[in-house]
């Protein structure tokens, strides 16, 4: 690891791909820093999705009995008729899954999972409030400018900075994110302002044209968590989300079944997001830099896959460089961009179409995926690689 300790990564963005990218080259002996633009860690009002897919990279990470700990050890995954409430496809998850797939699948608050991980790395290892302004690439190091006026500099530099990244600008131009006519509404509160009505784990709610996905955060499961999908075909403010009227909510899913009813009926405030995606990139990394998760392939969130992708993406980077000599990193990211892109494709594909696990169909090519020992194709100009990784 001696030559490894020499070269310095630069992670740009300490979201969930970032992070874990950061803790797993840390790993195999690189000097990681990350820079991230906001001033602090909060805890943000979302859930995820933990499938076993991304539960295998956070054993990886060693994160995993925590999670189990906090997040909710989820029994099944429903799918239901917005206005009937009928069973389109019921999912067996809990003891099943994890025979299975030998991992689990964990539903979670966005904000405790990142805390998780934001530990993992060490905030002495975080650079706060370091907006990324430029990079040069040119010379021995890539030279970073922020926004406060510091510098820094790296052999290599991730960018991990999400739908709207200043790295991928940087690497092929600029280009707006493509809006896709969508928007969902989000919320989490207590469950006891259910009063009494018990939902089950996790339900997705399907109608024609839009969906509402619900499901519990905490362990304890005393918050819950839900998510739209509804036409909007518009979307004209410059942030990515906007405070949302409940009242606005309750109007998109008028006549569906009284379960739903009662929960938007619960709700206290929600905010509501625009969905935005890009065309596959033509290239992830030039020269010392390499995009991963929503800096290269943003998606709609319908499979609830879209961090998932950046977790494999950040993991697959990692066992690239196990792959490749030491130092030699433009071998490690054309195999590392070989080994993605067909994969995030046709999530991003899945994605769109919105029919994930609506009717009954084997998710197998999802949730074993195992990053880690997935045969590598080679990329071209090399070898064919076989490697198993770490």
């Amino acid at each position: 690891m001696a030559v490894r300790q020499k070269i310095r990564v630069a992670v740009i963005g300490a979201g969930l791909g970032g992070t874990i990218a950061a803790v797993l080259l840390r790993r195999r002996g690189f000097d990681v820093t990350v820079y991230e633009q906001a001033a602090s860690f909060s805890r943000l009002g979302a859930g995820i999705n933990l499938s076993p897919n991304v539960t295998r990279v956070l054993q990886e990470v060693g994160i995993l009995d925590r999670l189990r700990e906090i997040g909710v050890m989820t029994e099944a995954w429903l799918s239901r008729k917005w206005d009937t409430g009928e069973t389109l496809f019921q999912l067996p998850l809990g003891p099943a899954a994890e025979a299975r797939y030998g991992l689990p699948y964990i539903t979670i608050h966005r904000g405790d999972f990142h805390a998780e991980l934001i530990a993992a790395v060490g905030e002495d290892s975080i650079a706060f409030g370091k907006r990324l302004v430029d990079v040069d690439p040119e010379g021995d190091t890539a030279k970073l400018s922020f926004a406060d006026g510091t510098s820094a500099e790296a052999e290599i530099v991730v960018g991990a900075d999400g739908v709207n990244s200043m790295v991928r600008e940087i690497l092929l131009g600029p280009e707006k994110p493509i809006y896709t006519g969508h928007v969902g509404h989000r919320a989490i509160f207590p469950v006891s302002r259910l009063r009494g009505l018990e939902l089950p784990d996790i339900t997705k709610w399907w109608a024609e044209d839009r969906h509402l996905v619900v499901y519990f955060v905490t362990a304890n499961k005393e918050e819950i968590y839900f998510v739209s999908g509804v036409p909007e075909p518009e979307w004209t403010s410059e942030s990515s989300w906007v405070d949302c009227d409940v009242e606005e909510i309750r109007s998109a899913f008028d006549g569906f079944h009284p379960e739903v009813q009662a929960l938007i009926d619960a709700c206290p405030a929600a905010t509501k997001w625009a969905f935005f995606e890009r065309k596959p990139l033509p290239l992830w990394n030039s020269g010392r830099i390499v995009l991963l998760g929503d800096a290269c392939h943003p998606m709609k969130p319908h499979m609830g896959q879209g961090a998932a992708m950046a977790i494999e993406d950040a993991a697959m980077l990692a066992r690239c460089f196990d792959e490749t000599p030491d130092g030699d990193f433009q071998d490690a990211f054309a195999l590392y961009a070989a080994n993605r892109m067909q994969r995030t494709e046709r999530v991003q594909n899945e994605s769109r179409e919105n029919t994930w696990l609506k009717f009954e169909q084997n998710p197998d090519w999802v949730f074993d995926y195992d990053v880690f020992e997935v045969p590598l194709v080679a990329h071209s100009g090399q070898g064919v690689k076989t490697g198993t990784g770490s």
